[in-house]
């Protein structure tokens, strides 16, 4: 794949918990930069809130898309959802996204203390809310989940505010991303499945009479690139494997969907013993290879890029697995970046 170009954008991925200072994200940000990533996004759970390193990163780049993956819409309310994004649009320069989530048990009931209940309903709740802020000024807004009054944001609102990607797996979820987002991004998809739910984000374009080409489709892929090829694939077995039996059930149960079931309870098995060794184990290569790319560097560049031509992908955003060393991640940024 020496010298081959993708049409789709590249994204970073990072993971804040990598980071000894918010500052540190900024240095990340300057080095995607220069290596021709077109956006760095980072995800918000139960450590640091994202706009201090998201504004960092804004403040030391100049043309870096800057975005987020993804907000609870049960850790912030609408109206603090808006002035969050339009907070970093303005940062940014007007390069920022939005990025929302429905969430997880864990995090919403063990972090955030709410009970989660419907959280597609409050998802999509959540951007129309966000959208009344943007359009009138005011969350004013009466729904199944949240009734305000509405008070005036204090600032002018741009003419062009901050997209809103939704992150989604299921049928139905996804289709709410079609017809309410801006953009989706999924995670942990085969090519086939993620084949198969781009139908489903088309129904739901249509519903609000948009097209696939109206909305930014953005798949996060989780990989590693470095010359020691099996010591390489043994860190994103680890990661992927963890990702489907011990992050709550929403990812093991779609890759069960996609067709590994038998995979995804022996892994699941494995980690109601806790036991992270035999995890790995029961990732057989075949699923491994569908859902990370892991291997030398050519090999790496090669998944993104047939990952990259998949019809209706703008955008491949790359993470790292777990337990990366800092010139594995360089390694892995400029084995992608060479796409570019």
């Amino acid at each position: 794949m020496e010298g081959c170009l993708v049409n789709a954008e590249l994204d970073l991925l990072v993971s804040l918990n990598d980071y000894d200072r918010p500052q540190d994200v900024a240095d990340r940000a300057v080095q995607a930069e220069e290596m021709g990533f077109d956006r760095i996004t980072v995800g918000e759970t139960t450590g640091w809130n994202i706009v201090p390193p998201l504004t960092l990163a804004a403040d030391c780049t100049d043309e870096l898309g800057i975005s987020n993956d993804v907000i609870s819409p049960f850790g912030r309310s609408p109206a603090m959802l808006a002035q969050t994004a339009l907070t970093l649009h303005d940062a940014s320069d007007g390069r920022f996204r939005l990025g929302l989530g429905p969430s997880s048990p864990a995090i919403t009931e063990r972090w955030h203390g709410k009970a989660f209940e419907r959280p597609l309903r409050r998802t999509r709740e959540a951007v129309e809310i966000i959208r009344a802020v943007y359009e009138n000024g005011s969350p004013a807004y009466e729904g199944d989940i949240f009734d305000i009054a509405g008070l005036n944001y204090e600032r002018d609102v741009p003419e062009n505010p901050p997209p809103i990607d939704i992150a989604t797996l299921g049928p139905k979820a996804t289709e709410m991303a079609g017809r309410f987002g801006d953009g989706w991004a999924p995670q942990m998809f085969t090519r086939d499945g993620l084949e198969e739910r781009l139908e489903d984000l088309a129904r739901g374009a249509d519903l609000a009479d948009k097209t696939l080409e109206d909305l930014r489709v953005a798949p996060i892929v989780r990989g590693i690139a470095s010359e020691d090829r099996e010591a390489a694939r043994e860190k994103a077995r680890s990661t992927i494997a963890f990702m489907l039996g011990a992050y709550g059930p929403y990812y093991g149960d779609s890759v069960a969907e996609q067709g590994y079931p038998e995979v995804v309870a022996e892994i699941r098995d494995a980690w109601s013993e806790r036991d992270t060794d035999a995890m790995a184990a029961a990732l057989p290569d075949e699923v491994l290879d569908e859902l990370a790319p892991a291997g030398t560097p050519d090999e790496v560049r090669e998944w993104v890029a047939n990952y990259a031509a998949l019809e209706g992908v703008d955008a491949v955003r790359v993470g790292f697995v777990d337990g990366m060393s800092e010139d594995e991640k360089t390694a892995t940024m400029h084995a992608v970046s060479e796409l570019a």
